[in-house]
């Protein structure tokens, strides 16, 4: 396989915006640019999502408040998903709501059980404007819903509330990259 198919391979790992920062609580900006800033963009993405061993990454977690995200997801039947959306809208969610364990690279280390819908829809563009449809169950309906949060300015302890939220923050706070 030609190196230039693997995505990542030509980005770079960039550093993860982390809890507290305000830029992971702004909804991100439509892409209007669809040219190779837009393309090195993707790759970094891909690249920094892999150093970290995640499925998913916003770009507002590597800095740029854009709305793309990328993901290297498994389903629950262990069926691999990967791509990238641009300008991504999550357009419907449905089958039935489960809580279930949720971690992100924005929260290194900690992990909360959250609820969600098992299938998800989300429509958008690639970085040549192709329109694109991504469907997914599952995890990967997890992971969609949960990037897509990210663009809206939504982290997973946003979904929290009662003791659940308390103990995730009280977490954030005693967390090594917190200091």
């Amino acid at each position: 396989m030609p190196h230039r198919s693997i995505p990542g391979t030509r980005g770079r790992v960039r550093r993860l915006t982390l809890l507290g920062d305000p830029l992971l609580h702004a909804p991100a900006k439509e892409v209007t640019d669809f040219g190779p800033r837009l393309t090195r963009l993707v790759e970094d993405l891909f690249a920094t999502m892999y150093a970290a061993r995640g499925v998913g990454l916003a770009a507002n977690q590597i800095g740029e408040p854009l709305r793309v995200f990328v993901y290297d997801c498994p389903d629950d039947d262990e069926v691999r998903h990967l791509g990238h959306v641009v300008n991504p809208r999550l357009e419907a969610t449905g089958g039935v709501v489960l809580r279930g364990p949720e971690g992100c690279l924005s929260l290194p280390g900690l992990e909360a059980g959250v609820e969600r819908h098992d299938e998800a829809v989300v429509t958008g563009v690639t970085v040549t404007g192709e329109p694109v449809t991504v469907r997914g169950t599952g995890f990967f309906a997890r992971c969609l819903q949960h990037e897509c949060d990210h663009l809206e300015g939504r982290v997973y302890a946003d979904h929290l509330d009662g003791w659940r939220r308390r103990r995730l923050m009280r977490q954030a706070a005693r967390a090594p990259w917190r200091r």
